[in-house]
């Protein structure tokens, strides 16, 4: 064959398919790289190339025929062969320089979801020495770790808005979710826009808190909840919803309860549905310009109830008192602070921390057996150096929550303030030593008890706070934990306020502990005295020899029930130096195999209260 000769190039089926269109005729000339035809196969194109010049001498198709794959498709003359097949699928793009316009889109929508592009907004909210939903949730997260879910949302309402201007003025529908990272481990991260209407739960926000809240369950990630804003937003006009009731996102994320570690950050004015998620928050992080209520004002005015200012209604200073609020902080940067310091604890072990010199925890109790000392200083001389973070410190002040670490080990601790009541255990103390407990063995942290009490708080007056109940539920809680519980008697272990502290009894803790000062009795020894010996004390005629008499009753009262006396008798596990103690804790705790991995709730879910 010489090179003059014409040579005919046959075009065949690749595939079976159906010819969607047809781009020549017979007798077209056609040029190298030129699509002929396309193929359609399952609703996708198939374009066909030639890579050869030549003419078109036979077109055996047309537009919407089925063909088989091999079946012929049409013939090209040409004066040479093809170096190359005569036709294959379509070669890959060839980039343009310009940016795409589905591209171009998508980056403009992404625009819209930036502080940038709303500055009047974020101008506003700075201006109140507030920071923008997205200013904490970045400084939440590990720089460049957090991933949105759903950011492209847009309220409801383009029955009565426009689409660009609802693209624009409510980016996300006002409800930042995703996941992050915190110290390297993964988070969820839930956050209400307050500049976005209001921070208003609209209907795709809702359906954009089941997604995550069904990820949080699913993946056992811990979740940060940044509540601000009121309750649900009947301007959402697009949805067909009558009252919105059969909405998900209240089950859902209750259910987390017990699951995983959730904290709750209050900012601002914080109503209606932002405050019924905060609540179900294990522990709440709350600034000082907070606001937190079921109700915000026109809830209120629209029950006939008077009218008040959104400052009216349960600022921080009575959610502190009330024990709502477990953490007040200054503002949003010492909120995700705090934020972080709290998820820690549920992180497992970490680097072992340096602590005080040991030895200075035997000078805080008094020798003087009835002088007051601060108990804190127990707890911070026992803890690593800056891990002591204490929950609910304005609410039940005679008993203290905190979490620490020791040695690294993230430990719970409740411990009786004798500066408060002398220790005694009233009801709101008892409510708040249950349910700290509650979320220690929830989320498996073991428990360093501090006892340090003369009893549950006796008299008229607190039997009117429902103190049976209230009391009791500190034993029923107890007996319910399966972690690692220590107890260190400080210095009085008195009836059943001490019973409380160790779980319901002295047998009940891993290891009951006692430093020299300790003193115990089935009640405090003074009444137990007036009690066992009233007879004989009032024998005695003479005031001064009866005060004698009384005097040295007390005195060989407490000499039997010193602490070495209980440990001599097994009450009592054994009575340590107080700079043993930290190790001695720490011995117990690592004693226990560790407990095993969960695939659902230890417990039911954590009281909200």
């Amino acid at each position: 064959m010489t090179a003059s000769e014409p040579v005919v190039h046959r075009l065949v089926a690749p595939m079976a398919a159906t010819v969607s269109s047809v781009a020549v005729a017979d007798g077209d000339h056609v040029r190298d790289g030129q699509t002929v035809l396309v193929l359609e196969v399952m609703k996708m194109e198939h374009p066909l190339q030639v890579f050869l010049d030549g003419t078109i001498s036979h077109l055996a198709v047309r537009e919407g025929q089925a063909v088989a794959q091999g079946e012929e498709l049409l013939r090209i003359t040409a004066t040479a062969p093809a170096a190359a097949p005569v036709a294959v699928p379509e070669a890959e793009p060839v980039a343009t320089g310009e940016e795409r316009a589905d591209l171009r889109e998508l980056h403009r929508r992404r625009g819209l979801l930036a502080d940038a592009a709303r500055p009047d907004a974020v101008a506003k909210r700075h201006g109140r020495g507030q920071r923008t939903a997205r200013e904490n949730v970045l400084d939440l997260c590990d720089d460049g770790s957090f991933e949105e879910y759903g950011g492209f949302a847009f309220a409801a309402q383009e029955s009565r808005r426009d689409r660009d201007d609802l693209q624009a003025n409510t980016p996300a529908d006002g409800l930042i979710t995703g996941i992050g990272r915190v110290d390297g481990r993964p988070i969820a991260v839930v956050a209400y826009d307050y500049t976005v209407l209001a921070g208003t739960q609209g209907q795709r926000n809702h359906a954009k808190k089941d997604r995550i809240f069904e990820l949080i369950e699913r993946l056992r990630l811990p979740v940060v909840l940044f509540a601000e804003g009121g309750g649900g937003r009947p301007g959402d006009t697009d949805m067909p919803v009558i009252a919105g009731l059969d909405t998900r996102a209240f089950e859902h994320f209750a259910r987390l309860s017990g699951l995983v570690p959730s904290v709750g950050i209050a900012v601002g004015r914080v109503f209606a549905g932002n405050a019924a998620l905060l609540g179900c928050c294990d522990t709440v992080i709350a600034t000082a310009d907070s606001n937190i209520g079921m109700g915000g004002p026109a809830m209120i005015e629209g029950g006939g109830l008077g009218t008040f200012t959104p400052e009216d209604i349960g600022p921080i200073h009575t959610q502190v008192a009330n024990g709502v609020v477990d953490l007040a902080v200054a503002d949003e940067v010492e909120a995700v602070a705090a934020a972080q310091q709290y998820l820690g604890y549920f992180a497992g072990p970490a680097e072992g921390g340096a602590s005080p010199v040991q030895a200075a925890l035997r000078d805080v109790v008094p020798e003087q057996r009835k002088r007051v000392y601060d108990v804190r200083r127990v707890i911070h001389g026992l803890a690593d150096d800056g891990s002591v973070l204490e929950l609910r410190s304005g609410y039940a002040p005679g008993i203290i929550t905190a979490l620490v670490r020791l040695d690294g080990l993230p430990v719970g601790v409740m411990a009786n303030d004798p500066a408060v009541l002398g220790g005694a255990i009233d009801a709101p103390a008892a409510d708040k030593a249950a349910r700290f407990l509650q979320l220690c063995d929830g989320h498996d942290l073991p428990v360093l008890s501090l006892c340090d009490t003369p009893g549950f708080l006796v008299g008229p007056e607190a039997e009117e706070t429902a103190q049976v109940r209230r009391f009791s539920r500190l034993f029923v809680t107890a007996q319910s934990i399966t972690v690692p519980f220590v107890t260190v008697v400080l210095r009085k272990g008195y009836g059943l306020g001490a019973q409380a502290m160790a779980g319901g009894s002295f047998r009940a803790p891993l290891a009951t502990l006692s430093w020299p000062t300790g003193e115990f009795g089935g009640m405090g020894l003074e009444g137990a005295v007036r009690l066992g010996f009233r007879r004989e004390l009032e024998a005695i005629a003479d005031p001064d020899e009866r005060q004698a008499a009384f005097d040295a009753m007390v005195e060989a009262a407490y000499r039997h029930g010193q602490a070495l006396n209980m440990a001599a008798h097994l009450e009592i596990d054994d009575v340590i130096d107080p700079a043993e103690t930290r190790a001695r804790v720490l011995h117990a705790f690592r004693s226990v195999p560790p407990p095993p991995v969960r695939t659902g709730r230890k417990r039911p879910g954590i009281d909200p209260w």
